[in-house]
């Protein structure tokens, strides 16, 4: 974790006196690009609804299926990943150049300190690329414009949306800025989407107190609202479901039950 002597030297727009969601992230995620802030949230966060850690590493492993199989089986080589938050282990980039070292990747955030730290996304196999935009969700346009430069739309792309789209509480303009991303890609492009939803009270109480926190606030779907964000693709097997059940991997062990839900949808 950060501590204050290497505060002075962050730009000047990173607030480390306000939680923020990409850092409470990683901070469930075992990560260090985080503050005291953020841990204190995080815990606060846990202690009323402690399925959020596994909520988080569930999302993270759910990710890492859904590039595998897309880079893989669905032969996609290109990624458009928004939303993508600060890096950690097995990014999407690593993910999709592991399976195909030609895949290009195109990050989109708008976090000063993910920017901070974009350099260790900025790593790419000397076939493929991979590229950062500093750019937000509801700027639809300028990411297409951005995104244009490093990725090629006529062929598919695999556009992912992981724990993004509850930062947009308008149910009709989340909507809209999905589909106007989906709307610039081709044939046989792909959307790989996730959120947090309201089945458990717990959750629900947990993101109360987090809203009231000065974080931006995070709103929370049913699965059937999550579900209209697919309206009009090829949802793949076994749909929309919890993260942990999309395809798990194979173990010994049971899947752990989680409150945040995601598939993978096929443009046709």
């Amino acid at each position: 974790m950060a501590d204050e002597k290497s505060e002075p030297d962050l730009p000047p727009k990173i607030d480390t006196s306000v939680p923020h969601s990409a850092r409470i992230w990683n901070y469930w995620l075992g990560g260090k690009d985080n503050y005291p802030v953020d841990a204190e949230a995080g815990d606060e966060f846990a202690k009323t609804f402690p399925g959020i850690v596994d909520a988080a590493r569930g999302s993270r492993y759910f990710l890492a299926r859904a590039v595998r199989h897309l880079a893989g089986r669905a032969g996609i080589r290109q990624f458009l990943d928004v939303g993508t938050g600060l890096p950690t282990v097995d990014n999407t980039h690593e993910i999709a150049q592991s399976v195909a070292p030609s895949s290009r990747i195109v990050y989109v955030d708008n976090d000063p300190l993910v920017l901070v730290h974009a350099q260790a996304l900025l790593t790419s196999t000397p076939e493929g690329a991979t590229d950062y935009i500093d750019a937000d969700v509801r700027e639809p346009d300028t990411i297409l414009e951005a995104a244009s430069r490093t990725l090629d739309f006529e062929r598919p792309v695999g556009l992912m949306m992981l724990g993004i789209m509850g930062h947009i509480a308008d149910d009709e303009l989340a909507r809209s800025l999905v589909r106007r991303l989906l709307d610039a890609l081709p044939a046989d492009s792909y959307l790989t989407l996730s959120d947090g939803t309201d089945i458990s009270a717990a959750r629900q109480a947990a993101h109360e107190k987090y809203n009231s926190s000065g974080a931006v606030p995070y709103h929370l779907r049913s699965p059937e609202e999550l579900g209209h964000f697919f309206d009009g693709l090829e949802l793949l097997e076994p749909g929309l479901v919890p993260v942990t059940q999309w395809r798990p991997d194979h173990t010994p062990f049971p899947v752990t039950p989680v409150t945040t839900y995601g598939g993978v949808g096929r443009k046709t």
